[in-house]
């Protein structure tokens, strides 16, 4: 451990970043010589997206607003890694010179819905309100039930498990891979399948960021999970590729089965009807490839203007119900 000097770590203070990172920190020092716990310190980090609680993520930038300060402080050279919510991270890369060196293995890429009566989504009274932050949830939940109320719900998940518990809500939706982590899946009324659920971009995943100069690539190399990395960054080539941002109502999921890669996405417009749809597949050396045919089909058949028109919801967040 000599020869290592201490390894910078900046993380958001939600419990949630904590625990992920802990879990890297633990994988890292199983599978790397020389590491121990001890080789890491820890710098939390407040970002504008822990700031403002109470807005609306698309009206307050979009784009990168729990990864921005941590972002700066890497390029500063103040802390070595990131440590993040992969779905956090925009797909167009702020900071050139910032690169993912080490991804974790996904969990579920599943989104859940945790009700008060034990519901499912389907079974939910009409004009039950639902409680998301996000736009792609949100126009999901309306593509299935027009008929339930939608409420903005920001905080982490101990403040929007909170807030349901008070009924200021009747059901909320929030990520399985977050709970899992945090030991909360009892919570969960409904695994909701991705058949009708499709997830965002690198949903589940954990990335490693630093600079792409950085010796902790090499270092973390046995940490890396090579088929996370396929899949994701797949993934991100089709936001990219159509320039849209990580709260657009776009659902992308990449699944690699032995040697070939599959690749998912659904695109709803703001009242939930879904405007895109497809399916296609190729060799997982192709997959960055595989990536930009989707998004260039998406342009073909949506156009630019359209897409981004969808990363701002230009209405209120909350939806009178078809009743």
């Amino acid at each position: 451990m000599a020869d290592i000097k201490k390894i910078k770590v900046g993380i958001r203070g939600s419990k949630l970043s904590k625990t992920q990172t802990d879990l890297f920190i633990k994988q890292a020092v199983r599978l790397t010589p020389g590491l121990d716990v001890n080789s890491f310190e820890i710098k939390t980090i407040q970002t504008t997206g822990d700031i403002h609680k109470s807005h609306r993520l698309d009206q307050i930038g979009g784009k990168g607003l729990f990864v921005k300060e941590i972002e700066e402080q890497l390029m500063s050279g103040e802390i070595d890694i990131g440590i993040h919510s992969m779905k956090d991270i925009p797909a167009s890369e702020t900071y050139p010179e910032l690169d993912i060196i080490c991804w974790m293995q996904r969990n579920q890429a599943n989104d859940i819905l945790i009700s008060n009566s034990g519901m499912g989504l389907e079974d939910l009274p009409k004009g039950s309100i639902i409680g998301t932050s996000s736009i792609r949830r949100r126009a999901q939940v309306l593509h299935s039930r027009k008929d339930l109320s939608i409420k903005l719900l920001r905080g982490n998940v101990d403040t929007r498990v909170e807030k349901l518990k008070r009924n200021e809500y009747d059901a909320i939706i929030l990520s399985l891979a977050g709970l899992q982590r945090l030991g909360m899946q009892d919570l969960v009324s409904e695994v909701l399948d991705n058949e009708k659920f499709l997830p965002a971009a690198n949903q589940g995943a954990i990335g490693v960021q630093a600079k792409r100069s950085s010796p902790l690539s090499e270092l973390f190399k046995n940490t890396n999970h090579e088929q996370t990395q396929i899949e994701c960054l797949t993934e991100r080539k089709v936001l990219h590729t159509i320039n849209a941002n990580c709260n657009s109502p776009v659902s992308v999921f990449a699944n690699l089965i032995q040697q070939r890669i599959e690749l998912n996405c659904e695109i709803f417009d703001h009242s939930g009807d879904k405007i895109y749809e497809n399916k296609i597949s190729g060799h997982k050396d192709n997959n960055i490839e595989l990536g930009y045919e989707m998004g260039c089909d998406i342009l073909t058949k949506l156009g630019q203007k359209k897409i981004t028109q969808l990363d701002n919801l230009e209405n209120d967040f909350n939806y009178t119900p078809e009743i």
